[in-house]
């Protein structure tokens, strides 16, 4: 676990989906609306699974070609070492350096063995295989495609700034992800976006109940959709305010 973010905190995070995460994050302002969240190259394997949430733990991955040393899992061992040493909870993110990608990064043994050593999840540009092996593991994996051999799997780098689903994740970066994608969160605003959330949802309630009521006027949705945008823009300008004390 980062000292900077509590335990507790992951927890309510991972009481929402990563869209209503999505929308927290735009009330700061902080970035760009169309940064920060993987595209959608980068797919849930196990979209019933609830919310992931985890910190990076980042490598790069090759298997078009024989590795020097003859082990086609090369590397593995060293990552496991530094992963057991690591608090938690981890996203494993790989990489994949072969364009397009040739064998899978991931199958039953690396995902069992990520699991036993404190993983939470697993995301790759590359892609998957031993789908139905992996599934009981209820283990979260997010991938761009499916391929049934693993090649000459060989982990290149480890801890490293790697770029996935047009997204650059640096060890330690705080991840969200479900059936709908994955985005980062910003370590420091971890809080107050897990605080953020409630806020918002009780805000888009206010249409969604009216609407759920029947016979909606136009006029009736105009005035929800008035109070939701009241309640939003009170929640950003807190959430704002709060932010702003502690950068």
């Amino acid at each position: 676990m980062s000292a900077s973010v509590p335990a507790n905190v992951i927890e309510q995070l991972r009481k929402y989906d990563t869209p209503t995460v999505c929308n927290v994050l735009e009330l700061f302002e902080c970035q760009p609306r169309n940064t920060g969240y993987m595209d959608g190259r980068i797919k849930a394997s196990y979209p019933a699974l609830p919310p992931m949430v985890g910190f990076a733990t980042t490598a790069t991955f090759r298997a078009g070609a024989p590795p020097k040393g003859g082990d086609t899992y090369i590397g593995l061992g060293g990552q496991v070492e530094l992963i057991a040493s690591m608090p938690g909870p981890k996203v494993v993110v790989f990489q994949d350096l072969d364009d397009p990608p040739v064998a899978a990064t991931f199958g039953e043994i690396m995902c069992t063995t990520y699991k036993a050593f404190g993983c939470v999840g697993l995301i790759t540009s590359g892609a998957g295989r031993d789908l139905d092996q992996v599934e009981p593991l209820k283990f979260p994996c997010f991938t761009s495609s499916t391929i049934p051999s693993h090649g000459y799997t060989q982990i290149v780098n480890l801890e490293v700034p790697v770029r996935v689903g047009g997204v650059w994740v640096n060890p330690g970066d705080l991840l969200h992800g479900d059936r709908n994608g994955v985005t980062t969160i910003p370590v420091e605003l971890a809080a107050l976006t897990a605080e953020g959330c409630a806020g918002f949802m009780d805000a888009e309630a206010v249409v969604l109940d009216y609407l759920r009521k029947g016979n909606a006027t136009a006029a009736g949705f105009v005035a929800a959709r008035d109070e939701c945008k009241r309640r939003m823009n009170e929640l950003g300008k807190k959430l704002k305010s709060l932010a702003a004390d502690i950068r």
